[in-house]
């Protein structure tokens, strides 16, 4: 099921089309007229889809895929390209870019709808990866010569959230080590900091070892 979509278009006509059809079908949809705007948004909050124009300023809509596809929490977020331009040149820039499926215009409903059922396999997907069980457990972080010690909330297949002090900042690289049971082994990894709504730390499992890896934090402190 579709539950939060990011709709990027510089046209406000356009935009009001497609999220009408799609809050049709249940999801919550943000809509916005500027890449920039968009940059922002696909950073820091998770997106069950995503659709982007490709022609608007720059960031354009490959553009802005190519970077969504690099870095965050949207990095495997379906993402389709609303395009006017069918040309082999124009679609395989897309493609290498990142982008899943596209939409060309003039945009119609039933089209719409079929692609984004089409997206549902990718879609159920992310949304195992971050569905979240509660869990309260001690972690510590070690950055440089300094230390930080909190909680864990909440971890999922991909993450899991911790509350404790402030002293973190965006783009720190830190040793996790995530004590699950007095009884086992701590598991120790290492991650990057994003400053975000609540620690989100991406892990990575390797079967039959007690480690991981990492690739995104993201926090609140006590303080906020």
């Amino acid at each position: 099921m579709l539950r939060r979509a990011l709709v990027v278009d510089d046209e406000p006509a356009v935009c009001e089309f497609i999220q009408g059809i799609l809050c049709s079908t249940g999801a919550e949809v943000l809509t916005l007229t500027t890449g920039l705007e968009a940059q922002v948004y696909l950073r820091e909050e998770k997106f069950t889809v995503a659709l982007l124009d490709l022609r608007m300023a720059e960031p354009d809509g490959t553009e802005l895929t190519r970077q969504t596809r690099a870095f965050g929490i949207n990095q495997r977020t379906p993402i389709i390209l609303i395009s006017d331009d069918q040309s082999p040149a124009a679609v395989s820039l897309a493609f290498a870019a990142g982008v899943s499926f596209f939409l060309y215009e003039p945009i119609d409903k039933v089209r719409l709808l079929k692609l984004i059922r089409a997206t549902e396999g990718a879609i159920e997907h992310e949304r195992r990866r971050f569905r979240r069980v509660a869990l309260r457990s001690r972690v510590r972080l070690v950055f440089g010569n300094r230390e930080w010690e909190g909680e864990t909330i909440d971890i999922s297949l991909d993450g899991m959230r911790a509350r404790g002090p402030a002293g973190l900042t965006a783009g720190m690289l830190v040793r996790v080590t995530l004590y699950l049971s007095p009884d086992m082994k701590p598991i120790v990894g290492s991650g990057s900091v994003i400053r975000l709504q609540d620690f989100l730390l991406p892990l990575i499992f390797r079967e039959g070892q007690r480690e991981m890896s990492s690739r995104v934090l993201q926090g609140v402190s006590d303080s906020d």
